[in-house]
């Protein structure tokens, strides 16, 4: 692969690698740091990659195990203060906010599969390479989370 073709993929790729950490990481500077961590390394092992089609689930990968690397960095320290900051890129409307937050509710095990199939397209079989996970597993992570899903916002409609 050849610099250019890495650039253009890379830079086509920022969005989604960045709400991929999005999913895992809480603090925004973790996130920030495990793309650009991913970015090195990927960039390092360029020359592994042995099937270009491949390379957003290889890049993905990446990224999940930098940001891996980091919450187990951080499981051993103690932050004095830590205020959450709700992510807002663009304004949504009260139903998509609803949503939004259903969705950041899941487990991790859930949540992580929702958002690469739902909000970055990939397959299920490019998911169950990413996570390491077959793809019945994958399927029923996504089976699961619906269904908690429709539970919490149905309970949030009979509320209104």
């Amino acid at each position: 692969m050849t610099s250019e073709d890495f650039a253009v993929r890379v830079t086509a790729m920022t969005d989604t690698l960045y709400r991929v950490s999005c999913t895992v990481l809480d603090r925004e500077a973790d996130r920030e740091d495990a793309v650009q961590e991913a970015l090195c390394r990927a960039w390092e092992k360029r020359g592994t990659l042995k099937t270009p089609r491949y390379f957003q689930t290889w890049l993905v990968r990446i990224l999940l195990n930098a940001c891996y690397d980091i919450l187990r960095r951080d499981s051993r320290v103690t932050p004095a203060e830590e205020v959450p900051l709700p992510d807002a890129p663009a304004p949504e409307t009260e139903g998509a906010m609803d949503l939004r937050d259903a969705v950041d509710s899941l487990d991790g095990t859930l949540r992580l599969p929702v958002v690469l199939y739902y909000v970055e397209g990939f397959a299920v079989e490019e998911i169950a390479r990413m996570l390491g996970l077959t793809r019945g597993a994958v399927k029923t992570r996504l089976y699961r989370a619906r269904a908690i899903l429709r539970e919490r916002l149905t309970e949030e409609d009979e509320r209104i």
